[in-house]
């Protein structure tokens, strides 16, 4: 197929009408192709209307660096640029105990991070479904609902003796050494260092990163006020509150000895859930169902930041880069992406994010398909109920039929007959799909890196070269994604960019990288403290345990104490900084950080999963 794809690559176009993306258009005759010859055409003209030249690529980059300039030095830009609040870099050489929650649309994940040092860590996590009347009713019983499996957890891990009890101390004695090479060792879950149940001191907190992945207005490293609620929920009492300080007073209430250290985004967990083990990461993306992208800037360079003096001379900026130019001023937009925006929730927001993300690639390729099937190229110029449906033709579908090398493509065969009702395909319809598949799939990834040599070339990266991190079904999974951006960047930058610029595969940013995001906020929050001067993320939210106790009545021993419902205990061992050997799995062998929420297509055969999160 790929010869297919290839063999008119290079063909010289002849004058004749322009296309829609500005390229000009193959004499390609209505009707089902007769040969090799006329299907080859087909694949080409739609390769060139998918194409993102070079100049396009260096065009596009250079935009959205200055809609990211632009985002820096104001508020209200298309790519908004929002500091984290988060400063300083883990260097793998930091010790410590941390809690991590990650609130998702149906599950909600709780998680013990031990950091070994010699950037090694371990994990122990356990979900928890949350039930559809906490997500529809007041905000106040899903924070007691939220407070109550995190201390249903704490007390499982005193009774294991597998416990968080010296993570106040532990994380107190944080090195900045360089981190040294790593080892081959395997640590078990129940090792370490540990006090074997002793409960923690009174004035003593275990400090937590609050993964809340909903739209939030952040106002310092643990401050958050809701701006409005997806995936489901639609908790009263909750949009324009500060969700921290709630959660918070339920542990009050609750009595649950936590402190919300940092509320954490997505991208920045990815970040620092790599930056543990490769300290050189300095790029955090996300490429799956949606995407994003966050990066290390200077302070000075942040023109809008007001939040006062901070300990570092850097932060972590989250750009919203899925809003990019949704002036549609230079992404090379078809009819196709024209009609799909134009049906989507949001039309004419979200552009950048349209024409890459697994959400919309598949309802992409879908309108590409009934295209062909409209001029009567493809299945005899029939189509099927379900496969007119809007998103019926999911990116995972895609992902098969890109990995399908059968010779008569019968894995595409089964998709499109048994799944989305097509009552009969050729062969050459077929091949005709799978190059509809690859064009989508390609441009996808050549945008993408539009996007990284953006970030690369505002951090000033380069010459001296990063690491990384991204984590996404898209990354993960997509046949050739990850190739596919590396030569894109090699096309700008020239070929030396591969030995500079690495990616690497960034798990579990919800869980590791929340409780990385606490360890960097506490450490900062004691400096700020021994050194008497108030930073912009030295806050905490809540009064001491001693103080609580003061406001709240003990629980007695003679009350019963509510167990939230378990779902899926996981239990994993991370060493050596390999993250990609990470072995948490659920029930259904998902990683934790996979959505479960979202309705996957039934196809049942199908070996590439792409993930909705």
């Amino acid at each position: 197929m790929r010869s297919l794809l290839n063999r008119f690559r290079t063909r010289k176009l002849s004058p004749g009408n322009m296309n829609g993306n500005g390229v000009r258009k193959l004499d390609v005759k209505e009707g089902p192709p007769k040969n090799a010859d006329e299907s080859a055409a087909i694949i080409e003209e739609l390769n060139q209307t998918f194409d993102v030249s070079l100049a396009q690529m260096k065009n596009i980059s250079e935009q959205l660096k200055k809609e990211m300039q632009k985002g820096l030095n104001q508020e209200g830009a298309t790519v908004a640029m929002l500091p984290t609040f988060v400063s300083g870099r883990p260097t793998g050489e930091e010790k410590g105990r941390y809690l991590a929650l990650d609130l998702g649309g149906t599950f909600l994940r709780v998680c013990e991070v031990d950091l070994c040092g010699n950037k090694e860590f371990k994990i122990q996590q356990k979900k928890y479904k949350v039930p559809l009347t906490l997500k529809e009713g007041d905000f106040r019983d899903l924070c007691d609902f939220i407070a109550e499996c995190l201390d249903n957890f704490i007390a499982e891990l005193n009774a294991t003796g597998s416990i968080l009890s010296s993570s106040l101390s532990s994380s107190a004695n944080v090195t900045t050494a360089a981190g040294s090479s790593s080892n081959n060792s395997t640590h078990d879950t129940s090792s370490g260092s540990s006090n074997n149940g002793i409960e923690p001191s009174p004035v003593e907190k275990y400090q937590l990163g609050f993964t809340f992945s909903f739209p939030l207005f952040q106002t310092d490293i643990n401050r958050g006020v809701l701006k409005q609620w997806t995936k489901g929920y639609s908790c009263t009492n909750s949009v324009h509150e500060d969700v921290v300080e709630m959660l918070q007073d339920a542990f009050l209430r609750k009595q649950v000895p936590v402190n919300i250290a940092a509320i954490v985004n997505d991208a920045v967990g990815t970040l620092m859930a790599l930056a543990y083990s490769v300290p050189e990461t300095a790029i955090g993306v996300i490429l799956g169902t949606g995407t994003n992208a966050c990066y290390y800037e200077k302070i000075k360079d942040i023109k809008k930041w007001d939040g006062g003096e901070t300990l570092n001379d850097e932060m972590v900026v989250n750009t919203e880069w899925g809003a990019f130019d949704c002036e549609r001023l230079v992404l090379p937009l078809t009819v196709h992406d024209r009609k799909v925006d134009r049906e989507s929730l949001r039309p004419r927001q979200q552009m950048f994010e349209k024409m890459i993300s697994g959400m919309y690639l598949g309802e992409i390729s879908r309108n590409v398909i009934l295209h062909l099937i409209d001029r009567q190229i493809i299945f005899d110029g029939y189509s099927s109920n379900d496969f007119n449906k809007q998103h019926s033709f999911d990116t995972a579908y895609m992902s098969s039929i890109e990995l399908d090398n059968s010779p008569d493509l019968q894995e595409t065969r089964h998709i499109l007959e048994d799944v989305l009702s097509i009552p009969s395909t050729s062969l050459m319809d077929r091949q005709l799909v799978k190059g509809v598949c690859e064009i989508v799939g390609r441009r996808a990834a050549r945008l993408s890196a539009c996007g990284i040599a953006a970030v690369l070339k505002q951090s000033n990266l380069v010459t001296s070269g990063c690491t990384i991190g991204i984590d996404g079904s898209l990354f993960e999974h997509y046949p050739c994604f990850e190739a596919n951006m590396m030569q894109a960047l090699k096309d700008m930058f020239g070929p030396y960019i591969s030995y500079k610029v690495k990616f690497s595969l960034a798990r579990d940013g919800s869980g590791l990288g929340a409780a990385i995001v606490a360890m960097l906020a506490h450490k900062n929050s004691q400096k700020a403290t021994s050194s008497g001067a108030p930073t912009a993320t030295s806050s905490s939210v809540s009064p001491s345990v001693a103080e609580e106790k003061e406001q709240t009545q003990p629980i007695t021993d003679d009350e019963e104490k509510k167990t939230p419902k378990e779902e899926n205990i996981i239990e994993a061992t991370e060493s050596n900084g390999k993250q990609q050997d990470i072995k948490i799995t659920n029930g259904n062998g998902k990683t934790p950080n996979q959505e479960d929420d979202e309705e996957q297509p039934d196809h049942k055969d199908k070996k590439q999963d792409i993930q909705k999160e």
